[in-house]
C-alpha cells in the first residue's frame, strides 16, 4: 500500500517538524503512515483559507457542482481498488465490508446528490394563504452557510465524512473535515482526488489531529456534522450553543431486534448475525440486542449459535477470506470485554466466543450471550463490538417495553410474518428508524431521513434535509401589484377597525359540515 501522505504539508500548509501521529494497522499492529497533529492556530488558518475559497465556490452553478460530483464519481469507481486497500489497511475490516458499506455508498452519494441537489436546492415559490400578502410574492432562497466542520469517526471513515461532505459541498458550502486520529488515510486520498478532478483548492480539505484538532474546528466554522459518542455529541453541541452555529449529531445507538412467534426464523436469524457482526460489529446501527418470543427462542438461538461459530475471523486479506475482521479502536476492546465480563458474572452463559482474539492484533471473538437482562451493560450500554445478547419474553408488549428501556433511539428491527402487526409494533418503538423484517438497510433509502430518537441525535442525514440543513433558508418577498397608501398603514382609523371587527370573523368563521 502506498500512503497518501506525501509530505509534512498535506493536511493543509503545515509546517515541516510538526507533531505527528502514527497510523497502525489494528489488524496487524504494524504502523503504514504518520500524519500531522494540527494545533488550534493551524486549524483556524486552515478554515480562513475555507471561508475565502467557498465565496467563489458559492458563486459556482449547481450544474457546475453537478459535473464535478459525477467527475469525482467516475474517479472513485476508476480507483477503487486503492481506495479500499486504504480502508482495509487502516480499520482492519473486509475487503466486503470496505466495499459495500464505503466505496459502494459514496459513489452512490455521489450521483444521487448530484441529481436532486439542484432541484431541493432551487428558489422555492411559495403560494401564501393571507390575504393581507394579495399583490405579493414569497420565495425561499437555501443559501449556503459558509464553512461546515465535518467530525467523523474511525468504524466507518469514508462513508461518515465524504458522505456528510458531498452534500455540504453541493449546498455551495466549503467543508473541512476533522477525521478520526486512527483512521485519516482513506479521507486525506479522496480529498486529494477531489482537487484532481478539478475542486477549487481549499473548498475541501483535511485537518488531521486528536482532540485539540476537533475542538479548534467547533470553534471555527459555521456548523458542525458530528458522529461519534453521545458524551463528546455533548460537548459539541453545547459549544455549538455557545456560539450560536448550528449542529447536525449521528450518536450513539443500542439497537433492538424484537423476533415475534410468528416471525420467519431462519430469516431473522440471518439478519442479526449479519448486523450483530458486520465490521465487528462496530456500527452505529448494529443489532446490539435481541428480544425473542418464548415459542421461537431455542430455535433462533440454535441458528444464530450455529452461523456464528462458522465465522472466520482474521487479517482481511482478498475476498472471500475473512468474515470478521478487527477491532479498530484499541480501547473499544476493554469496553467489549468490560461487557462480556460483567454479563457473565450476573448470570449469563456465552454460547459462542467471548474473549480477546489472539495475535499481535486487534480483535475479538464473534461472541453469543444468553440468560441476559437489563441489569447487565451488555442490554443497556453501546458495547460497539462483535456480540449478541439474546433475551427471552413472553409477549409482543414485554418486547417493545424491553426494547423502549434504554437512553439510545437510533434504529430498531421487528420480525413477523403479519405486516400490519410489523407495522403496529414498529410504531410503538421509540426510534429514529424502524424495521420490519429487516436491519439497517433503510441507511440506503438517501431520499428518506437518517437520524437518532432520545441521545442517539439531533438532526438527521438524507431526505430533503439531508442537504438543506447545510443551509440558510431566506424568505424573500416581493410586492408588485398593491396600493400605495394600504390598509394596514398609519393612521389607525376607527373606520379601519370596525372594518378588521367585520373581516375577521368573516374569514376564519368555522364551517359546521
Amino acid at each position: 500500500m502506498t500512503s497518501p501522505v506525501k509530505s509534512s504539508t498535506d493536511a493543509g500548509g503545515v509546517p515541516a517538524g510538526r507533531p505527528e501521529i502514527a497510523v497502525e494497522n489494528p489488524a496487524t499492529g504494524a504502523t503504514i503512515a504518520h500524519v500531522p497533529d494540527l494545533g488550534a492556530a493551524e486549524v483556524t488558518a486552515l478554515v480562513e483559507r475555507a471561508r475565502v475559497a467557498q465565496r467563489g465556490w458559492a458563486a459556482t452553478s449547481l450544474k457546475e457542482r453537478s459535473r464535478l460530483m459525477h467527475a469525482w464519481q467516475q474517479w472513485l469507481i476508476a480507483h477503487r481498488e486503492e481506495i479500499v486497500d486504504l480502508v482495509v489497511s487502516e480499520n482492519g475490516k473486509t475487503r466486503e465490508d470496505a466495499k459495500l458499506a464505503e466505496l459502494f455508498y459514496l459513489v452512490d452519494a455521489l450521483g444521487h446528490w448530484a441529481k436532486v441537489g439542484p432541484k431541493l436546492l432551487a428558489d422555492e415559490k411559495i403560494k401564501p394563504h393571507s390575504p393581507l400578502l394579495l399583490g405579493r410574492r414569497v420565495s425561499i432562497k437555501y443559501q449556503p452557510l459558509g464553512v461546515v466542520g465535518v467530525i467523523a469517526p474511525w468504524n466507518y471513515p469514508l462513508t461518515l465524512s465524504i458522505g456528510d461532505a458531498i452534500p455540504a459541498l453541493m449546498a455551495g458550502n466549503s467543508v473541512v473535515i476533522k477525521p478520526s486520529d486512527v483512521t485519516p488515510l482513506a479521507i486525506m486520498r479522496l480529498v486529494e482526488a477531489a482537487r484532481e478532478v478539478g475542486f477549487p483548492q481549499d473548498v475541501l480539505s483535511v485537518a488531521t489531529g486528536a482532540g485539540e484538532t476537533g475542538a479548534a474546528l467547533v470553534d471555527t466554522v459555521d456548523m458542525i456534522m458530528f458522529t461519534g459518542s453521545t458524551a463528546t455529541g455533548r460537548k459539541v453541541a453545547a459549544r455549538c450553543g455557545e456560539r450560536l452555529i448550528p449542529c447536525s449529531l449521528e450518536l450513539g445507538g443500542k439497537d433492538p431486534l424484537i423476533v415475534l412467534e410468528d416471525a420467519d426464523v431462519g430469516r431473522a436469524a440471518n439478519v442479526a448475525v449479519e448486523w450483530a457482526m458486520r465490521n465487528s460489529g462496530q456500527i452505529c446501527l448494529s443489532v446490539e440486542r435481541a428480544y425473542v418470543a418464548a415459542p421461537v427462542y431455542d430455535e433462533f438461538v440454535e441458528r444464530v449459535t450455529e452461523q456464528v461459530k462458522a465465522l472466520r475471523q482474521g487479517v482481511p486479506g482478498e475476498n472471500g477470506s475473512v468474515d470478521v475482521g478487527a477491532i479498530t479502536h484499541g480501547p473499544q476492546l476493554d469496553i467489549i470485554e468490560r461487557h462480556v465480563s460483567d454479563a457473565v458474572a450476573k448470570g449469563a452463559k456465552v454460547l459462542v466466543g467471548g474473549k480477546r482474539g489472539a495475535g499481535p492484533g486487534q480483535f475479538f471473538e464473534p461472541t453469543v450471550l444468553v440468560d441476559v437482562d437489563h441489569t447487565m451493560a451488555c442490554m443497556t450500554e453501546e458495547t460497539f463490538g462483535p456480540t449478541l445478547p439474546i433475551m427471552k419474553v413472553e409477549s409482543e408488549e414485554e418486547a417493545i417495553r424491553l426494547a423502549n428501556d434504554s437512553p439510545y433511539g437510533l434504529s430498531s428491527s421487528v420480525f413477523t410474518k403479519d405486516l400490519d402487526r410489523g407495522l403496529r409494533v414498529a410504531g410503538q418503538l421509540n426510534a429514529g428508524s424502524t424495521l420490519v423484517n429487516d436491519a439497517i438497510m433503510h441507511y440506503l433509502a438517501m431520499e428518506a431521513p437518517m437520524g437518532g430518537a432520545k441521545d442517539s441525535g439531533l438532526g438527521a442525514r438524507h431526505g430533503v434535509n439531508g442537504i438543506r440543513k447545510y443551509t440558510q433558508p431566506q424568505t424573500i418577498v416581493v410586492t408588485y401589484r398593491v396600493l400605495r397608501k394600504e390598509l394596514t398603514m398609519f393612521p389607525n382609523v376607527k373606520a379601519r377597525g370596525r372594518f378588521l371587527d367585520a373581516l375577521i370573523p368573516a374569514l376564519f368563521k368555522r364551517r359546521r359540515r
